[in-house]
């Protein structure tokens, strides 16, 4: 009788050994599925803001975008502006910049319930563009006869500026603008790598002004 209770507590030692293992290996298979699946692209949505707050609106969703580290979510974070002149008192000739859809930012984003939740409640946003306040993703038609992705390309970064690297091998790491080159949109940043300054060629849309 002590050798068939042995015999049946090992057999089912060996059952849950065995359940153990296969639960494991389902778990690595779902968690390599999860990795591995494609991701879904971020698409371009439109906010509406009240009127004089668009910048302030990009400056604060920007800054909850670093500090949550959402660049993945949220790529991009436009207000298109048209530089322009108009003549001062004296006759001479000032450089301004008119926003080009005034009460409007545009966001490149992927659309899930933490990004919906950030963006709608940023302060100075009252709702996104689309059928009952629902977001709808802009068309590439629409983006394009817009020209929003050629507003990503314009730069208002200067040398000596500290930037956050927001993609590539040095994503999320910090440095100084040594130069700025506006026919190619890219800038060369010092970054310390493993103790030493390094300059890195980036585009503008790879970069982000810090404050």
């Amino acid at each position: 009788m002590e050798k068939n209770d042995d015999l049946n507590q090992n057999f089912d030692e060996e059952l849950v050994n065995n359940s153990n293992l296969e639960n494991n290996v389902n778990l690595l298979e779902e968690e390599f599925a999860s990795k591995t699946a494609p991701k879904e692209n971020p698409k371009w949505y439109v906010i509406h803001t009240y009127s004089g707050y668009e910048n302030n609106v990009k400056a604060n969703i920007e800054k909850i975008i670093e500090n949550r580290q959402m660049y993945d979510v949220i790529t991009e974070v436009v207000v298109p502006i048209q530089k322009g002149y108009e003549l001062t008192k004296s006759g001479k000739k000032k450089e301004i910049q008119r926003k080009i859809f005034p009460g409007y930012v545009f966001l490149k984003m992927i659309m899930n319930d933490d990004t919906w939740y950030v963006v709608r409640n940023t302060r100075g946003v009252t709702s996104f563009v689309g059928p009952g306040s629902k977001p709808v993703p802009l068309t590439e038609d629409e983006v394009m006869s817009m020209g929003i992705e050629t507003f990503i390309n314009t730069c208002d970064i200067e040398i000596g500026d500290v930037v956050l690297i927001k993609e590539g091998p040095f994503a999320k790491s910090s440095g100084v603008v040594k130069e700025v080159n506006i026919s190619k949109k890219v800038v060369i940043v010092n970054v310390n790598f493993f103790g030493r300054e390094t300059p890195v060629e980036l585009g503008f849309h790879q970069v982000q002004q810090m404050g």
